[in-house]
């Protein structure tokens, strides 16, 4: 199997994530449409405690089946992978059947007592088989992520969102008579169609790759046996110290991400109570909650999709140059992923923020309670984007505890600002926004600080500078264009016209000021074959 470099796994993975993103802005428009705000609030309450559970299961496990997977492959030892990927998945899937039982069981009091909205009982009992097929389909991709194959992951994704995005909006429709909680939880099923036709697809790719590496390293019949007894002998040998340090390794991670999971849970809880204290009423607070949830931060995070691209690819680069010591190729590689990050989601960042309004009516049909929320929130998108690869090269060189600390930090001021902030009639949901954006910021800068003090990596000031002049004169260029030229009397026409020419200033000043240069663009694979 042939691994690919840092950039064509991120590139791979950025494609995918491209594809899945406007794919999943398919329900994010049409799904409002059906069943209402109301409905997709529903949807969203729900979600939080899946994350939780399913946080438990795959927290860290496949982080550290890639970690581990990524280390035997270096030292040639494809055997071992095998036996690392059976122990994640006999772990993963053991907690997946548990955390199952667990959810059906507890569906009613989490509805009745945590929730103001009991209507969220269908929807919770919706989403319970998704627990176990997580569990398996993470465990495959960390196994794939660690031998620096990045395809099933891609492919696998793809064919989800498809499948996903098809069942999510035929059982919404088809459960919409019987009620607004019927139709969110027709949703839900949706997705766990998705998430099964994506299992699948991963085995599909493992068991066909697993066939090809056997018949390229098939030994000779004599060899074959005698390998094959020792490698009985060494697998018992070896179950219960690589389960132990799969274990070592993953109950950090896992434990950084449930405080991010719980503190989405919190949120939710929290929120909806103190807009209800706020003297708002509880169909009212759970459509505010959809809106912001279900439409805002989707939109706001679709440019974060090449920042999660590079902080997958960041954990087998970064953990081999950490095994080696090399700290020259730590920093390149986290300039590298800090400064794409930088550029590919500012621009995004300013058109969110100044075409808030037409953007939300074209995407949601109505940008009355949309537009603001965007508007909000969008100047402060660019921490957003810049943490998942601070967090990964936290992870990678075995400081997962440092990132941990930081989310909690982080987790324990957006949860107190809520309560402050979101109670009180003049501020509402724009409190519980504010909270979030507060968050955003100090992780940020927490994460930030913890990899400059374990890299010694030194800051590039120029490069943020030129970034943030760049957007203003787009921001500046677009806002023109879109009020002062009239193109069109479409609205989409104007809109496109106005962010092609906002793009179009960005691009030219990133390779003027060398933020982007023909290096960088060559390297491109389209790029190359128009080249050759």
């Amino acid at each position: 199997m042939k691994k690919q470099s840092f950039i064509q796994g991120t590139l791979i993975l950025l494609l995918a994530g491209i594809i899945n993103r406007m794919l999943g802005f398919i329900p994010r428009i049409a799904l409002p449409r059906i069943i209402g705000a109301e409905g997709v609030g529903l949807y969203q309450l729900g979600y939080p405690f899946f994350i939780v559970l399913v946080t438990v299961i795959t927290g860290g496990i496949p982080l550290a089946v890639a970690k581990m997977v990524a280390e035997a492959e270096g030292e040639n030892r494809p055997e071992q992978s095998r036996r690392i990927l059976h122990t994640g998945l006999a772990l993963s899937l053991t907690l997946g059947i548990i955390f199952t039982f667990v959810a059906l069981l507890s569906a009613s009091w989490v509805s009745s007592v945590l929730l103001t909205d009991k209507r969220v009982y269908y929807t919770f009992v919706s989403m319970t088989p998704m627990i176990a097929i997580v569990a398996v389909s993470a465990v495959y991709r960390g196994y794939f992520q660690g031998r620096q194959n990045m395809l099933p992951s891609a492919y696998s994704s793809v064919l989800e969102s498809l499948i996903r995005i098809f069942f999510m909006l035929w059982f919404s429709w088809l459960l919409l008579p019987k009620g607004i909680a019927f139709a969110a939880a027709g949703a839900m099923l949706g997705v766990t169609v998705g998430e099964i036709a994506g299992m699948l697809a991963l085995l599909w790719q493992y068991y066909y790759i697993a066939g090809k590496d056997r018949k390229e390293a098939a030994p000779p019949p004599s060899e074959a046996t005698d390998s094959g007894q020792a490698s009985v002998q060494q697998t018992q040998d070896n179950t219960t110290p690589m389960l132990k340090r799969l274990i070592g390794i993953s109950v950090p991670v896992t434990a950084g991400r449930l405080i991010g999971s719980f503190s989405y849970l919190l949120e939710s809880i929290i929120t909806v109570r103190s807009l209800a204290l706020a003297g708002i009423a509880a169909a009212a607070a759970t459509a505010q909650y959809g809106s912001l949830q279900g439409m805002v931060i989707p939109l706001l995070l679709l440019p974060g999709v090449l920042s999660s691209s590079l902080a997958v690819s960041l954990v087998p680069s970064l953990s081999e140059a950490a095994a080696r010591n090399d700290l020259p190729t730590i920093h390149k590689r986290m300039h590298q992923a800090l400064r794409l990050a930088m550029v590919t989601g500012a621009p995004f960042a300013a058109v969110m923020y100044i075409l808030a309004v037409p953007l939300c009516t074209l995407m949601y049909g109505n940008a009355a309670d949309t537009a603001p929320m965007l508007r909000m929130m969008a100047p402060f998108a660019l921490f957003l984007y810049v943490q998942a690869p601070l967090q990964a090269a936290l992870q990678a060189m075995d400081r997962p505890g440092k990132a941990l600390v930081n989310t909690l930090i982080g987790a324990v001021v957006k949860i107190l600002l809520i309560l402050l902030l979101a109670s009180r009639p003049e501020y509402g949901i724009q409190g519980a926004i504010a909270a979030i954006i507060v968050n955003s910021l100090l992780v940020t800068v927490l994460h930030g600080y913890s990899v400059i003090r374990l890299t010694a990596m030194s800051l590039r000031w120029a490069d943020p500078v030129k970034i943030i002049a760049a957007t203003i004169i787009m921001a500046a260029g677009m806002s023109y264009v879109y009020t002062s030229v009239p193109v069109s009397s479409s609205q989409w026409i104007q809109f496109l016209v106005a962010a092609a020419c906002g793009m179009g200033i960005y691009l030219s000043i990133c390779l003027l000021s060398g933020l982007i240069s023909g290096r960088d663009l060559e390297r491109l694979p389209f790029m190359k074959r128009w080249h050759s």
